[in-house]
């Protein structure tokens, strides 16, 4: 699966170094990939049961490489999907190696063989257990929300550990150094030529439209996924009693705090900033805190995803 421009395709991009720091020594390595296989095979196997059992039997497709091996495996076979999803990620497997690194590309691939080894699985199990195919037939709008939330939570996992499942992510991402389109952009074209195929194949364009909606809703799963449901705030104060101000935060809400030392790009004066890390539901008592305590204070406020060696926010 791909990712949304332009907020995640970083994540494939940075793979290992984003969800684990450094690169395994040879003493932790064994205990990461043991971690990191663990989350591989949850993720593929989830992935896969929202292809094989919702996806597939609803005539939609997933975008980039999984979207073109579906398409493929309309005219070679339902059993041909896992291959043609190893066989088209190969070349970009090998960019990869070259534009990226070998610890990425051993992640990707690791990703994408558990993932067509999960596809391989669940298309062959009802045969073993004697059993009829495990589709879902529902309707249109329970397919869509479905099937793109189990497929966002699967691939959400794979890229939030480091790995991914998707060639089109290296293509956008070596064209961006190149030719400076965003990788966004150039996301945004290959799945625009994807579902475009897919009408034509299937004759039929409200499926591709169907597909286009199912797409959205894994994208956004998978980048709640990746980035965490926390509604965690950084907060910035300038302010002229830093110290004072610092205090009566740390006292009244429990937080930690740094103070940085600055100086104003204007009038190159020194400046002293207050630097918060709260939770949502402290916000508006920390504004009202520093608002009381010195009206004339700068406040700016970011989104926090994650914090590393810290308190997870």
């Amino acid at each position: 699966m791909r990712v949304r421009a332009p907020s995640l395709a970083k994540y494939a991009f940075r793979g290992f170094r984003m969800s684990h720091g450094p690169r395994p020594t040879k003493f932790s390595f064994p205990l990461y990939f043991s971690k990191t296989l663990s989350w591989f095979i949850l993720g593929g196997f989830l992935a896969a049961c929202g292809v094989q059992m919702v996806l597939v039997p609803n005539e939609l497709i997933d975008g980039g490489i999984v979207g073109l091996s579906i398409i493929a495996s309309h005219f070679l076979g339902h059993k041909a999907l896992p291959f043609c999803l190893v066989l088209f990620n190969l070349p970009f497997v090998f960019l990869a190696f070259k534009q990226i690194g070998k610890y990425f590309v051993i992640q990707m691939l690791t990703a994408v063989i558990i993932f067509s080894c999960s596809l391989w699985l669940i298309d062959q199990l009802p045969s073993w257990l004697g059993m009829s195919p495990f589709v879902f037939k529902g309707s249109e709008m329970e397919t869509v929300v479905l099937g793109g939330a189990i497929i966002g939570v699967g691939c959400g996992l794979i890229i939030r550990h480091g790995g991914s499942t998707d060639g089109t992510e290296i293509l956008g991402i070596i064209i961006n150094k190149k030719k400076g389109y965003t990788v966004g952009q150039i996301i945004l074209f290959v799945n625009f030529f994807i579902f475009a195929l897919s009408g034509i194949v299937y004759k039929n364009w409200h499926t591709a439209f169907v597909s286009f909606l199912t797409y959205g809703i894994a994208t956004k799963v998978m980048d709640m996924v990746i980035l965490g449901l926390e509604d965690t705030k950084s907060v910035t104060i300038i302010t002229s009693s830093p110290r004072k101000l610092g205090h009566i935060l740390m006292e009244t809400l429990g937080i930690g705090l740094t103070y940085i030392h600055a100086e104003g790009g204007y009038s190159g004066e020194p400046r002293n900033l207050l630097y918060v890390v709260v939770e949502r539901l402290q916000l508006s008592q920390l504004k009202e805190i520093v608002h009381r305590e010195d009206p004339s204070a700068f406040i700016a406020i970011e989104n926090l995803h994650e914090v590393i060696n810290g308190r997870r926010t």
